[in-house]
């Protein structure tokens, strides 16, 4: 074990243009924020290239639990009264046409299913509905479900906002069909081509995509974005359906999903060893893997038959915004990082935002909200 289930699914065909020398843009990064970014640029015009030192979509984006959530890391009561109301909603409805722009090129690796966020206890009941209140003030979609309402098997729970925009997304299939079509626009992506010092790369442009991995690329960021371990399981196909969409419970802390096979993917407990899981060492711990076993097995009722399990890495930051931006003091190098567990929409839409500041377009309201200057 220790292969992640997404990586299973067979590559699409991939163009493999070359740009030898000098480029507009060098792109450090090949998961949801690199391709993404590549996408943009070489569909601009741009020559671009893109170096990983393992395959399209082999760290965080074929890592994670699979969810496509619309807004940030925050809670959006917490979000709008830290960052205000204006830019609060602004950043949930960026996300929103993000999440719909994902589901032009994704075919059948996502499907709008929705959300549940469940309360685990009275006083999370208490956050989250102050959260689905200030989201009914701003006229988000959001229904509240009370636990009288809840599935017989999610009677534990103490109700729950339903988010019938969010979907279930296959991030590894997602990824490689970006890297596919960036290709197709000229992007040159060298797999396997580790990176070591950014200031080596031959280009006008470098954009450093990493998230939570290559932790020293770019120094100034080193104390901004912590890696962080998260650990998934997977068990055999189950016999019934149980849970018809992405849930999750205690902050985020614990995410599961049932896909169309009948598998559950379930992941989190990093505050089970949280300190131990602020790393960039991406392994396994019995500690937190015990812990995702037995819960597995409280979801669904019988001890669980696992067939897969692995860690992967993402980036943290201290307030819980990505940095996006050009990197002070460091002339032509661009950060697209920081998703704090949330990249699979954030790292598509800030791969996009970073190209086209690229491009000269720096009208949107996210750069100023998300620029690693907040740091410095």
């Amino acid at each position: 074990m220790g292969n992640p289930y997404w990586l299973e699914d067979e590559a699409p065909p991939r163009a493999h243009p070359r740009h030898d020398g000098r480029v507009d843009v060098a792109i450090v990064g090949a998961g949801i924020t690199g391709c993404s970014a590549a996408l943009r640029l070489a569909e601009a015009g741009l020559s671009v290239r893109v170096h990983d030192q393992r395959g399209v979509a082999e760290g965080a984006s074929g890592r994670n639990g699979g969810f496509a959530l619309r807004g940030g890391a925050t809670r959006y009561d917490i979000a709008r009264e830290t960052y205000g109301a204006d830019r609060a909603l602004g950043l949930w409805q960026w996300t929103e046409r993000a999440l719909d722009r994902m589901e032009t090129l994704a075919g059948d690796s996502l499907a709008r299913i929705g959300s549940l966020r469940l309360a685990a206890d009275e006083e999370e009941r208490e956050d989250i509905r102050l959260e689905y209140e200030a989201m009914r003030a701003d006229g988000i979609a959001a229904e509240w479900i009370e636990t009288a309402e809840l599935a017989p098997h999610l009677s534990g729970f103490h109700g729950a906002i339903e988010h019938p925009g969010d979907g279930s997304l296959q991030p590894a299939r997602f990824v490689r069909r970006l890297a596919a079509r960036a290709a197709e626009a000229g992007a040159d992506i060298r797999e396997h081509d580790r990176v070591d010092d950014v200031t080596a790369l031959d280009a006008t442009h470098v954009v450093v995509a990493t998230d939570g991995y290559g932790h020293g690329l770019v120094p100034e960021l080193a104390d901004a974005i912590w890696p962080t371990r998260g650990q998934v399981i997977v068990s055999e196909p189950l016999d019934r359906v149980l849970y018809d969409r992405p849930h999750y419970a205690r902050q985020g802390f614990d995410y599961w999903q049932q896909l169309p096979n009948r598998r559950i993917v379930l992941g989190g407990f990093r505050d089970v060893s949280i300190m131990d899981e602020l790393t960039d060492v991406e392994e396994m711990t019995p500690v937190i893997q015990a812990s995702l076993e037995r819960f597995m097995g409280e979801l669904i009722g019988e001890p669980p038959r696992i067939s897969h399990r692995w860690a992967g890495i993402f980036g943290l930051t201290q307030d819980m915004l990505p940095l996006v931006g050009r990197v002070p003091g460091r002339d032509g190098l661009w950060s697209a990082a920081g998703y704090s567990g949330h990249g699979n929409v954030l790292g598509f839409a800030c791969g996009e935002l970073v190209a086209d500041a690229i491009l000269g377009d720096t009208s949107s309201p996210q750069l100023e909200l998300f620029d690693p200057a907040r740091f410095f």
